[in-house]
């Protein structure tokens, strides 16, 4: 295959992504990607020198702007949606990773721990999506349709161990709306699909990979027998924004290891 030929199917070269959750992590693995890959990207996280600094970190490689906000409120996905609005009239790629996890023993979880994981890690994505569709709509056609990514978990296809109940309920309800959505925008030519990742070095497992003893534990329990890595991540991502998975909509890619998909 000529180099052509993979710049054609993989290349994002003048595109533009939002990508909510961007400043660290996952989010900062996915936005590098894509702008490596050509895309202009918008990031978004709620505290203001995190993703201002880590957007001026992703300029030195490309064009990437920081929109500070909180997109578990109304406020919030008013403010990253005006933004958005006001630097650009169509959108090719909404990727809707911003997360938060809550760990309570199930005898005393508490409405707050409850509440706080739905409204970013649902609530959140939903209302952003809803939004943005006018823009997407505008940079949709067949043959290069616009793209929504989702964030879900390994621990929305199987249960964890842990007390994270509303995280794990949480991304097996983005997996769902996934589906739901792939369904309701096909016609619009918007592609709609999940990430579930398995073990990364994020926030959210910071207190665990951390320690060496947990973190070669984790590794252990996962088929391929390491943490993923920003490659692992950016290259799904970047697979899903292309030109090469244009015909898929619907899916769900776990990127654990074998997490949830293989028997250890």
């Amino acid at each position: 295959m000529s180099a052509s030929r993979i710049e054609s199917l993989f290349g994002l070269e003048g595109k533009r992504a939002v990508v909510t959750g961007g400043s660290r992590g996952i989010g900062f693995m996915i936005a590098e990607g894509l702008i490596d890959a050509g895309c202009e990207v918008i990031i978004s996280a709620r505290k203001v020198e995190q993703v201002t600094a880590s957007a001026d970190r992703l300029s030195e490689k490309g064009t990437c702007i920081a929109v500070p906000c909180d997109l578990s409120t109304d406020e919030g996905i008013a403010h990253l949606s005006g933004e958005i609005s006001a630097r650009w009239k169509s959108l090719d790629l909404l990727y809707n990773n911003a997360g938060a996890s809550w760990g309570e023993p199930l005898e005393s979880f508490s409405a707050i721990g409850w509440d706080k994981v739905m409204n970013v890690n649902l609530r959140g994505p939903f209302f952003l999506t809803q939004s943005l569709l006018p823009l997407l709509k505008a940079a949709a056609t067949p043959e290069s349709p616009a793209r929504i990514i989702n964030t879900a978990s390994v621990n929305g296809l199987t249960p964890p161990e842990m007390d994270t109940f509303s995280y794990s309920t949480s991304k097996a309800g983005m997996i769902m709306l996934t589906r739901h959505l792939a369904k309701a925008l096909a016609a619009d030519h918007i592609t709609v699909n999940a990430i579930a990742p398995g073990p990364f070095d994020s926030n959210m497992m910071k207190f665990a990979l951390d320690d060496p003893a947990t973190r070669a534990a984790i590794a252990s329990d996962v088929p391929l027998g390491r943490i993923g890595q920003p490659d692992d991540m950016a290259g799904v991502a970047i697979y899903l924004a292309s030109r090469a998975s244009s015909y898929v909509t619907g899916a769900v890619i776990p990127v654990g290891g074998g997490l949830s998909t293989v028997a250890k």
